[in-house]
């Protein structure tokens, strides 16, 4: 009895939970390798137009990936926006320090922020897009791309 009462409240609590708290999503590449025509889309909804978010790239790779960094092409669809475009740099190693990212065993995650701080959102659907913009053809070694959005807690 105990337990499903404890299931219950639980139900409950979470059931009212209807604002975006964390929106992730990720891309994999089975072949390990990101062509230059692969694009990526990520599209969520903002309910809560009062809170501050962070946006973030979050990008997987193995150590043999060859380079310190990775430009993307970044595409942006806001409510009540024009479609917007930008390239992004996305710093993921040094020579000194190594990969910046946690790892385990050959593979390292990278979560960046692409906003310089929290930013207020307004209510609808976002829509991500991204590409990978390196001379490189395939980018070799990459195994996810995606987008993570969180909600700044006060």
């Amino acid at each position: 009895m105990k337990k499903l009462l404890v299931f219950i409240l639980l139900s409950a609590i979470l059931s009212a939970c209807s604002t975006l708290d964390v929106y992730e999503k990720t891309f994999f590449f089975p072949q390990h390798e990101w062509k230059s025509k692969d694009s990526c889309a990520f599209s969520f909804t903002i309910e809560d137009t009062a809170s501050l978010y962070n946006i973030y790239v979050v990008i997987r790779h193995e150590d043999a990936y060859h380079y310190n960094n990775i430009w993307l092409l970044l595409t942006t669809q806001a409510p009540g926006e024009a479609i917007r475009s930008q390239q992004v740099d996305v710093t993921l190693g040094d020579n000194k320090k190594g990969w910046l990212g946690s790892g385990m065993d050959d593979v390292f995650d990278h979560r960046a922020r692409i906003t310089h701080s929290p930013v207020k959102l307004k209510k609808g659907e976002y829509t991500f897009i991204l590409k990978q913009n390196m001379r490189e053809e395939p980018l070799q070694f990459i195994l996810n791309t995606g987008i993570r959005v969180e909600k700044v807690r006060p």
